[in-house]
Parts: structure tokens; C-alpha cells; sequence
């Protein structure tokens, strides 16, 4: 079951956007901030222990919805900036670049998000992530043993994660 534009996982996945292995990381949290995995691939440099870096990702993502959504010149209503938002509600981004690193972001309508950090010369991933979403419903969520809210242990998920974004550009 696809829950993004269709009804089963495609068999085949999106076309990478760059040839190679340019992924670094991938974070996946829950509605409430709690990192449910993550995920390196090409990091040299670990800067802080997990814990201190997935607070600082979810704080980050918060900040950068609560920015686009205030600055967002469409709508009338700004709400108030750190008060957070519905998934598809308001003004929202999906990705950012910096000189060392592309960092793309997903929402789901559960409030599941999707992180991923990639090289900087990476294109668009918004497709990839849903597939990637789309990976996480079918071997985690529809999984009997898995407990929602708990961090994702599925071998089969993490094996098919891994072979799909070390293909991706």
C-alpha cells in the first residue's frame, strides 16, 4: 500500500538524481520529536552523541517550519512563530543546501518525518523520500511486531533502506 499517489510500493523505486553514493545521514522521527532511526552512510566527522544530535535535528526542523510558515507571503494568518503546524498546513519547505550538504525534508500526514542529508550537488528527493516513507509503512508500521512510538529494529526494512539510498545521488 502506497500512501503517497498510488497503491502498492512501485517496483521500481525513483531514478537516482546523481550517479553515486552521496547520502550521509537519515533520521526518522514520530510527531513528538522522538527518533524512531538513524541512520549514517558517509559521515567522517561525529560531532555530538545521538542524543544531543537528534535534538538538535528536530529542534532544527521545528525552527525552519515555524520560519517558513510566519514568512510565508500567501497567507493572512502568520500564527505565531514556534506554535507548531498540521502536516500540508501553511507554507512549508522541503529541502535546504548548504557549501557541505543538502538536507531534504518530508512530512507525512501521521506526522512522521523523514530526514535526509545528502551531497550538496544532490537534485530534488522529495519522490525518494516518499518512497522511503512509503518502505517504513509497509516493513515497520504493517509489521505485527513492531510497537508504534518504539525505534525501528526490522532487518528487512534496514537491509532494503540501505540498498535503496546507497543507490541514490
Amino acid at each position: 500500500m502506497q500512501f503517497f499517489g498510488g497503491s502498492e510500493i512501485s517496483p521500481s523505486p525513483p531514478p537516482p538524481t546523481v550517479s553515486g553514493n552521496n547520502a550521509h545521514m537519515l533520521y526518522v522521527f514520530n510527531r513528538n520529536g522522538v527518533c524512531l532511526l538513524y541512520r549514517e552512510w558517509n559521515r567522517p566527522l561525529k560531532t555530538l552523541n545521538p542524543q544531543q544530535d537528534h535534538k538538535l535535528m528536530f529542534g532544527l526542523l521545528f525552527s525552519l517550519k515555524s520560519l517558513t510558515a510566519k514568512m510565508d507571503p500567501t497567507s493572512a494568518e502568520k500564527g505565531n512563530l514556534g506554535v507548531p503546524q498540521l502536516p500540508g498546513q501553511g507554507c512549508s519547505f522541503h529541502s535546504f543546501r548548504t557549501n557541505t550538504y543538502k538536507l531534504s525534508f518530508m512530512e507525512s500526514p501521521s506526522g512522521i518525518k523523514i530526514i535526509l542529508v545528502t551531497h550538496p550537488r544532490t537534485g530534488d528527493l522529495r519522490e525518494s523520500l516518499k518512497y522511503i516513507y512509503n518502505l517504513y509503512v509497509e516493513y515497520v508500521v504493517k509489521n505485527p511486531l513492531y510497537s508504534p512510538g518504539a525505534p525501528v529494529k526490522c532487518e528487512l526494512f534496514n537491509s532494503t533502506l540501505d540498498q535503496y539510498v546507497r543507490g541514490l545521488g
